[in-house]
């Protein structure tokens, strides 16, 4: 084996060598992503909602473990970490911003619950969010009208909740306070029940069947009850609940009475309200 001895000149340049080398361009650090409060974002800014808040809607929302949340708009993830966490349910996030979508994972990773939540970056126009069970929002009241008939479309008793701001005509269910002033609302999507229907089950009004007439705006329903011998006639006003409809109307001595039905099939189901044992039926005739 061979040695080899460094002349006092070699060893300066191989000195000079090694420091030359360490004086190249650093190698650069990329900073993480981190949002901040009212960025801007495709058609809001971001603010993200109180925790306090966000788990008073899951709740008034009554989420639970079968349930499928969409977030429009998930911002950094926090809400479909919260009902997957808290509320045991499936959440899909839908984030427009792809660096902020990308964060929101990041955040889902560090919950413990990439099992059950994902991050979409997407268009909450454009995602296709139908099968939710629970929609949450945190959106300006233009940009809530404007989902307003795809949410109006969605399953009968769909719960939609939203920080903040409202749906126009479409009143709120519930409205949920939050700490420091906060405020959120909660909406559950009515059946279409509008039209003409002929009811058997109402004998206090006469032959059998009664002609009911239903004009509804969202939630919040009136008409015409007029019995088949054309002898007693009616308006009355009543309220959905996702499938379920209640309404009252007097019968012939004048007492007050309640229908509570169900929208299955087409067909309205139900009874007088404390007369289980006598049911009655509704087919839409127009």
């Amino acid at each position: 084996m061979h040695s080899r001895t460094l002349t006092p000149r070699l060893f300066a340049t191989s000195i000079l060598s090694l420091l030359l080398a360490g004086c190249g361009a650093p190698t650069p650090v990329v900073e993480a992503y981190q949002p901040t409060i009212a960025q801007e974002g495709k058609d809001v800014v971001w603010v993200p909602t109180p925790t306090d808040l966000a788990e008073r809607l899951l709740k008034a929302a009554k989420v639970r473990s079968n349930d499928l949340v969409y977030d429009l708009g998930a911002g950094d993830g926090k809400i479909a970490i919260l009902a997957a966490q808290k509320f045991k349910a499936t959440a899909v996030g839908v984030e427009f911003n792809p660096d902020m979508a990308e964060y929101a994972r990041k955040n889902v990773q560090r919950a413990g619950v990439s099992d059950k939540v994902t991050i979409i970056t997407g268009d909450i126009f454009k995602e296709d969010f139908s099968k939710a069970s629970v929609v949450t929002l945190y959106l300006l009241p233009a940009l809530n009208l404007k989902l307003r008939p795809t949410l109006l479309a969605m399953k009968p008793g769909t719960r939609v909740v939203s920080n903040t701001f409202t749906m126009g005509l479409w009143m709120a269910d519930q409205t949920i306070q939050g700490d420091n002033g906060n405020i959120g609302y909660l909406w559950i999507v009515p059946a279409n029940v509008e039209g003409q229907w002929s009811i058997t089950g109402l004998p206090e009004l006469g032959s059998s069947p009664v002609q009911l007439t239903i004009r509804q705006q969202f939630q919040e329903l009136n008409g015409t009850l007029l019995s088949n011998d054309g002898q007693s006639s009616q308006a009355i006003s009543g309220r959905l609940n996702g499938s379920s409809l209640s309404f009252d109307y007097r019968d012939q001595t004048g007492m007050l009475r309640t229908v509570e039905a169900t929208l299955t099939n087409g067909e309205l189901k139900g009874f007088l309200k404390g007369q289980p044992s006598s049911p009655l039926t509704a087919q839409k005739t127009s």
